[in-house]
């Protein structure tokens, strides 16, 4: 049965897609945001876009990143807010690269319930990191950034992904809200895997 996303505003799918760097997050992402009529929402093109269109909580984050500062969780939480305010029809939204530490996730539980809605689960891309390393050098061919070049600096970012993000699975997981998909196949069998899952929350 052909199921039409569009119309089925009545039920947000609200997803967090997890992975560390070098998953496949952005090109899944995607996929999932066409097939299911989702909003993409991902904090560092959240910032940008907030410091582009020079609102209050974009000049506040430039401050603070001009500084070498990082943005406080209110800060990002906050651009995520005027999102959800401003995407009420959306079928649902896929968060990318946050919630990162458990503090967020339950600002992000707050904040969706603030607006009538609640996380349906959290998709989590599975890779080794031999991959990840193989991956990223690949893409440092032709991303231009640096830290996709220097392996120790790819171990270093994986590392602390596992290190800082772990807790966050376990708090989706203490609500029965965690899904685990192996990130390393064909784009097309991964997402397979991950619309089986979404069509399940």
């Amino acid at each position: 049965m052909h199921i039409d996303y569009r119309t089925k505003i009545n039920k947000m799918i609200n997803i967090v897609l997890f992975g560390p760097p070098g998953a496949g997050k952005g090109t899944q992402s995607s996929k999932m945001k066409e097939k299911y009529q989702l909003v993409h929402l991902s904090t560092g093109d959240l910032l940008r876009s907030e410091i582009a269109a020079g609102t209050e909580l974009g000049l506040e984050a430039k401050k603070l990143m001009d500084a070498g500062k990082l943005v406080p969780d209110e800060v990002v939480i906050g651009m995520i807010d005027h999102k959800l305010k401003t995407n009420k029809d959306a079928n649902g939204f896929i968060f990318d690269g946050f919630p990162r530490t458990v503090a967020q996730a339950e600002a992000l539980d707050k904040l969706m319930q603030q607006n009538d809605t609640k996380i349906s689960g959290m998709i989590a891309l599975e890779v080794p990191e031999e991959e990840l390393v193989k991956r990223l050098l690949e893409r440092g061919k032709t991303s231009g950034r640096a830290d996709d070049k220097n392996e120790e600096l790819i171990r270093t970012r994986v590392q602390e992904y596992e290190n800082k993000t772990a807790p966050v699975a376990g708090y989706y997981k203490a609500q029965n809200k965690y899904s685990s998909i192996k990130g390393v196949g064909s784009i097309d069998e991964i997402f397979d895997d991950i619309s089986k899952t979404v069509d399940n929350f």
